[in-house]
């Protein structure tokens, strides 16, 4: 009660600053996303529902049955583990730059600008490889309809679907999250069941069985893709009600709940309960499948991928804008509108280079396997830099401990041997991709911080930008004034110095 009554006092003396302290990402709309909706942002982006038909499909084609199941599960913990490194910076900040502003507070701006690469090459990547699988989806759905589109119709299906993406994102970010969470759960309801009472169904899976020594490694991308996602909440820290709670509940719990149904969809696979969607998917109605249940799948697949690419779109246009605020990237990017309180200029531009990708493999479908792969390099490299980062962090503000080391080292280790896993079967195989994606992705960022240090070196001290708390969100009297590198007003410590504001 004595802290409490001279807080009180100290409030009744306190004057009124000159400038008050705001936030500096007060513009996008503070306070607004519920857990269930950050929730829903999270678990879209993996696209749970496709994700539990690829899984099978993959296991099936390369005969590890058994073997995928057990290496979905050690997936499950071992991303599990690098979202418990994640949530050691959202219980304790909030971005819009995601994992990007967490690896500037571990390792500094090259390793924050090179996570910044990766994860724009993760999301716009993943964005364009999902907006192209869902477009394929609903032509297949429409073919089953008696609709063939080709030719310019191809383009005008993707025109339109890239259309209804940007609308609802710009709508706003709580009208795109509830949009997202009602088309998904519809598609997860529909392939679970299916899975569940087709398990005295009469259909074999018909699937052209691949070369199986490398199946395992095969489940282990596919599940390791299919899994990441969860860093997606945390590019939205700023717009949820309880941050600090709220992102980290989210950034634990996605791996776990879409792990579990991912095992599952390998339960399926291994006592054949997948069998009739896996012949659905690849033959439609070749193999007697009912054409209801090739319409309802492709259905379910098509608003599962694009939720997907909605999600990511979202999550890559606050990496943006976070950037753009930082004058890391042009100062355009960090336009918010008025009244919806979205960056819709990122937005814009986020949904434009997705579409621009999607109807490339629409095109030039041989490229989508050389797409994956680095975009799959990208992702572990992110994860593992801010695995690193975490542990720097933890150790800088002395709060490091031995299950957040533990779960650094084995997260970390996983992630660093898959990556080199990855890079090595590509050069054994004659084929240099992935090395030249790593080697991409290192040397962007290395190059960017160097431009950077020469053209807009204010830049570089901007870098990190977080939410942080109003003068009107706190006692009066209960915190210091001072001015931060930006330049602005925030509330700081009591000594009087900047702990964080850069």
């Amino acid at each position: 009660m004595t802290a409490l009554a001279d807080a009180i006092a100290r409030s009744f003396s306190a004057v009124e600053p000159e400038r008050p302290a705001v936030s500096p990402l007060r513009a996008l709309g503070r306070r607004r996303l519920s857990g269930t909706e950050v929730l829903a942002q999270a678990i879209a982006t993996t696209a749970p529902a496709a994700s539990m038909v690829l899984l099978p499909v993959t296991m099936l084609t390369h005969e590890t049955l058994l073997a995928g199941l057990i290496t979905i599960v050690v997936a499950t913990v071992a991303v599990s583990l690098i979202a418990a490194c994640v949530s050691q910076f959202t219980r304790r900040l909030a971005a819009a730059g995601g994992l990007y502003s967490f690896v500037f507070q571990g390792l500094g701006t090259r390793a924050a600008l090179t996570t910044g690469v990766a994860m724009l090459a993760k999301y716009l990547g993943s964005g364009a490889l999902t907006m192209y699988h869902g477009g394929q989806a609903l032509i297949a759905l429409l073919a089953e309809l008696g609709l063939q589109p080709r030719g310019p119709w191809v383009a005008a299906v993707y025109l339109t679907v890239a259309a209804v993406i940007l609308a609802a994102l710009v709508r706003g970010v709580r009208f795109a999250a509830l949009a997202i969470l009602t088309v998904e759960v519809c598609s997860l309801m529909f392939i679970a069941g299916l899975m569940m009472l087709s398990g005295s169904s009469d259909q074999v899976a018909m699937v052209d069985n691949a070369d199986s020594t490398r199946g395992v490694m095969l489940v282990v991308l596919t599940a390791l893709f299919a899994l990441a996602g969860f860093e997606s909440a945390t590019f939205f820290g700023p717009e949820a009600k309880r941050p600090l709670v709220t992102v980290t509940r989210t950034v634990l719990l996605t791996p776990m709940i879409c792990g579990a149904m991912f095992i599952f969809a390998a339960w399926a696979a291994w006592s054949g309960r997948a069998d009739t969607v896996v012949n659905a998917y690849l033959h439609g109605t070749g193999t007697g499948v009912s054409p209801a249940v090739v319409i309802m799948l492709n259905l379910g697949l098509s608003c599962s991928w694009l939720a997907s690419s909605m999600a990511s779109s979202n999550a890559a246009s606050r990496l943006a804008y976070s950037m753009g605020i930082e004058r890391v990237l042009p100062g355009a990017l960090a336009a918010v509108h008025s009244r919806l309180r979205t960056p819709w200029v990122a937005l814009s531009v986020i949904v434009a280079t997705v579409l621009s990708a999607a109807m490339a493999f629409a095109a030039f479908d041989a490229v989508i396997a050389d797409v994956k792969v680095g975009v799959r390099c990208a992702l572990i490299i992110a994860y593992l830099l801010v695995t690193v980062a975490s542990l720097r962090f933890l150790h800088r503000i002395r709060e490091l401990t031995l299950p957040v080391v533990c779960a650094g080292w084995i997260g970390g280790t996983a992630a660093a041997a898959t990556l080199g896993y990855i890079v090595g079967l590509n050069a054994y195989d004659g084929r240099y991709w992935a090395g030249a994606a790593v080697a991409s992705v290192v040397l962007a960022g290395a190059a960017w911080q160097r431009h950077l240090r020469r053209s807009r070196p204010g830049a570089l001290a901007a870098v990190g930008v977080f939410d942080s708390p109003e003068s009107a969100e706190v006692l009066p009297g209960s915190g210091a004034l001072g001015t931060n590198a930006r330049g602005a007003i925030a509330l700081v410590g009591a000594d009087r110095t900047d702990r964080g504001g850069r």
